[in-house]
């Protein structure tokens, strides 16, 4: 358990080097040791095969091979300071590196000799990931061994059943096991949270609300992302003193998970809301498809009801008690079923009502919300065809399949970052993290339906997948984004394992970085959905009001 092979360690010091170099967000020394252990085990694994090929097929049959004890005495150690001083060495750019993506943040970095501690956390990790591959290789042995002692099987033939008895095994136990009992786990951790209610968040007594006392959907069934979100928000008196004009009050219709047993029952409770609060008669019926736990953003919602007057009804549903990351990971297909669901039941609703009584409609999702939302549609032509005027997606996850096709299809010569599509017709995608920026990426002409992609180059669950195992993507080709570092280079593995480990630190960056949208979700808004006479300094004014709510609209993401 303790002896190295010395290929693989040279293999793994080239791994963990590599997973110092810089990726879409900043690091601290303890998540950098854990990614640095994950890739020097797997650089190790890759170097003991490598090397066992090699002295199989190639070296085998040389006079030369093995060389003597001395030679390789001397190799040995040369590889061993090698790659040791090469860990430690490499720590010293690294924290360069770190330094320079923070600044790009408006972020402090890290110190060099803090940085230092990153070894010792990547020595633990790769040796507990080494020690269990060569617990599974002893077991693949004894199982060979088996074989061949009962039926005498040739020694390569029991190897390779032994080995696929262990990897079907190792599969069938991740798969039904682990997989399955980490989501249930998961369950039993989040859905007693979704019973509780964030400090300082009371009841609704407006009608306008879902939760109220004349709701249909009762206020301990919303879930605790629900409950938050129908009970905050600015009111008509507020709304009034700020556009100078009489407001009417926001109405937000919601359903939990807990509102009804079924998907059916909950949408009837949904529809029912949207006719006791009057929805359909409002200026603007906005549908939210949500994240994994039901959250809407606070600052969305706010910007658009505040830019309305408050002639505004927006809608969401519950459909897990998960965080987005769980959600996306263990199942994906449920929040686009149920984004599809959802935007469904309410399109069949609104197409009843005569077309001049109709309210305007607009669809907004955020992260697993904009995938969610985009589960409804089989390709751009049935956005305008269901009648939705403006669509504000921020921070697509890259699996989206209406993103992705937009993306893959984009006008020849734009960037991958910030592709155009149609030249614009339609569909527009800005980096947005610059009001001006966002203004011109949207300027009109833009007739029609307007559909809005926010996404920061800096952003992983938007530029996380699997292709960026083996495959360099356009992003990583072309100059970078507004907010990625120039010094981002791509590997093969290495770079998959980095922007998934930047995955789990996305929403923790200033606004305007990562997937931290700020309210910069605002010029959003003001470019798909402007009301009548909507002016840039009217966009300022509502930004006041937003930075100077942020405490009143609940817990973030």
């Amino acid at each position: 358990m303790l002896r190295l092979d010395f290929v693989g360690m040279a293999f793994g010091a080239l791994f963990f080097c590599l997973s110092l170099t810089p990726s879409l967000l900043p690091r601290d020394w303890l998540f950098a040791g854990l990614i640095g252990g994950l890739n020097a085990a797997i650089g190790y694994g890759i170097g003991v095969f490598c090397g066992r090929m090699v002295r199989r097929f190639v070296l085998a049959r040389r006079p030369w091979w093995p060389p003597p004890r001395v030679v390789l005495t001397v190799l040995k150690t040369v590889v061993v300071a090698g790659s040791i001083g090469a860990s430690l060495l490499m720590l010293i750019p690294a924290a360069s590196w770190q330094r320079q993506v923070s600044a790009v943040m408006g972020m402090d970095g890290p110190a060099t000799i803090d940085y230092l501690r990153t070894l010792v956390v990547s020595l633990t990790v790769g040796a507990v990931c080494v020690a269990t591959a060569r617990v599974l290789l002893d077991i693949i042995k004894a199982m060979a061994r088996l074989l061949i002692r009962r039926w005498r099987m040739d020694d390569e033939v029991a190897l390779f059943i032994g080995t696929a008895i262990v990897v079907v095994l190792a599969i069938m136990l991740i798969n039904g096991v682990l997989v399955r009992g980490f989501l249930a786990g998961a369950n039993r951790v989040f859905q007693p949270q979704n019973t509780t209610t964030a400090e300082g968040v009371v009841q609704p007594d407006e009608p306008q609300k879902s939760g109220s006392p004349d709701s249909f959907a009762a206020w301990d069934t919303l879930g605790y992302q629900g409950r938050n979100f129908v009970a905050t928000g600015p009111h008509a008196d507020e709304l009034t003193e700020l556009n100078g004009a009489p407001a009417l009050e926001p109405i937000r219709v919601y359903v939990g998970l807990q509102t009804a047993d079924t998907d059916e029952q909950r949408m009837a409770v949904l529809l029912s809301e949207l006719e006791r609060t009057g929805a359909f008669d409002r200026e603007v019926l906005v549908i939210i498809p949500t994240t994994g736990t039901g959250w809407i953003n606070p600052v969305a919602a706010r910007a658009v009801e505040t830019m309305y007057n408050g002639d505004t009804a927006l809608v969401g549903s519950q459909y897990s008690f998960l965080p987005s990351w769980i959600s996306f990971l263990g199942d994906q297909e449920k929040s686009m079923v149920a984004g599809r669901m959802m935007i469904e039941a309410i399109h069949q609703r609104w197409e009843q009502l005569p077309q001049d009584r109709r309210p305007k409609l607009v669809l907004y999702g955020e992260s697993l919300g904009s995938m969610a939302g985009q589960g409804a549609f089989d390709w751009l032509p049935d956005i305008s065809r269901m009648g939705f005027s403006s669509v504000l997606w921020v921070g697509p996850p890259n699996a989206s399949p209406l993103w992705k096709a937009i993306t893959e299809r984009r006008d020849p010569g734009t960037p991958e970052v910030e592709p155009r599509y149609d030249d614009g017709r339609t569909v527009r995608f800005s980096q947005g993290n610059d009001s001006a920026e966002i203004a011109a990426d949207t300027a009109a002409p833009w007739e029609g339906t307007r559909v809005l992609f926010l996404q920061h180059s800096s952003d992983p669950i938007v530029w996380w997948s699997q292709d960026l195992l083996f495959n360099r993507p356009d992003w990583l080709r072309e100059p970078p984004g507004h907010d990625r570092t120039a010094s981002m280079r791509w590997y093969p593995i290495v770079t998959f394992m980095q922007v998934a480990a930047d995955m789990t630190n996305a929403g923790s960056v200033p606004g305007g970085h990562g997937h931290n949208y700020g309210d910069f979700v605002l010029d959003g808004w003001a470019a798909v959905a402007p009301p009548p006479g909507w002016t840039p300094a009217d966009t300022e004014r509502v930004r006041t009001a937003l930075n100077d709510s942020q405490s009143k609209d609940g817990p973030e993401y």
